[in-house]
């Protein structure tokens, strides 16, 4: 039987098709955060951007797209109890997250990041429950065991490899930050996107930061030459990572369905281990992508679990 045109699909079909392929486009910009996040910051041998000002010049910089938006849109501010929500998100998207992944990604690779952060849909479940108070099924909890389990095993292996012997690399403790920095903040965030608009979420929080980090961008701009490269990626990581790809991702989720379109989160290591090749020449290991298939199959078995018993 041959497939039925786009256009002549009913509405409903063609709004959840369109929407699982803005998920999918807001999936690939946020992988794509990983490879440019190291480009922007460098390496402890040949360092850029600090990660100080990588953070809060990414930050300042969706903020000022995030005011154009609010006044385009008559965005109402949002109320008082409201704030606090927002406040946390602050801490752990805008500034927890990309600090700590900034210092981690000088000391490690983007595809080496890929296998740790890809615990991200795990971590959030996980908090979710405990802050919360939701119930989850002992199997998701097994989940989230063996998946820690795997990216400590390949963390521990890869510190082996590299001669390190069998120890954490402190770049792997500031990933596990990161990780549980951006969960924090999405919980949080989730709290007041039914009343203020997926959208309207991430513009308030990017401008509430404003006052901080748009002079610490100021204070911390770097004072010797940076390569072009570097700028591009903190271009690229403050208005795609930062502010667009939320959009595309949010629109989705809400056109789609969250359930279909949240499944397109586990393409994210995989797309984040291509997107460095190109970027940045890192070789495809097997090794990392078979990690990496382990940690999402965890996921994708724990997100299924994470419900709590019916």
């Amino acid at each position: 039987m041959s497939a039925v045109p786009l256009e002549d699909r009913p509405l409903g079909m063609r709004r959840e098709t369109l929407g699982m392929w803005l998920g999918v486009l807001g999936v690939a910009l946020f992988a794509v955060t990983l490879p440019m996040t190291r480009l922007a910051t460098g390496t402890q041998a040949a360092p850029q951007l600090s990660p100080w000002f990588m953070t809060l010049g990414r930050a300042a910089l969706a903020g000022a797209l995030s005011i154009l938006f609010l006044l385009a849109t008559r965005a109402p501010r949002p109320e008082r109890h409201q704030w606090k929500p927002l406040g946390m998100a602050v801490l752990g998207n805008v500034i927890g997250y990309p600090l700590l992944l900034g210092f981690a990604l000088r000391a490690v690779t983007a595809s080496h990041a890929a296998v740790v952060t890809a615990l991200l849909p795990l971590a959030t479940a996980a908090i979710a429950a405990w802050v919360l108070h939701q119930r989850a099924r002992l199997g998701f909890w097994v989940c989230a065991v063996v998946g820690s389990g795997l990216v400590v095993a390949f963390s521990l292996l890869r510190a082996w490899q590299q001669g390190h012997g069998f120890g954490f690399e402190w770049a792997d403790l500031l990933l596990v930050g990161a990780v549980l920095a951006a969960s924090f903040g999405y919980i949080y965030g989730a709290q007041v996107t039914p009343a203020l608009g997926a959208e309207r979420v991430i513009c308030w929080v990017c401008v509430m930061a404003l006052p901080v980090t748009l002079p610490g961008a100021l204070l911390t701009w770097p004072s010797q030459p940076v390569a072009w490269t570097a700028w591009a990626g903190l271009a690229y990581v403050g208005v795609f990572s930062m502010w667009i790809a939320f959009f595309a991702w949010y629109r989705g989720l809400a056109m789609g369905g969250a359930l279909r379109v949240s499944q397109a989160q586990l393409l994210q290591p995989f797309l984040s281990i291509l997107a460095a090749v190109p970027l940045l020449g890192e070789p495809l290991d097997a090794v990392t992508l078979g990690f990496a298939l382990a940690v999402v199959a965890t996921v994708l078995i724990g997100k299924k679990l994470s419900q709590g018993p019916r």
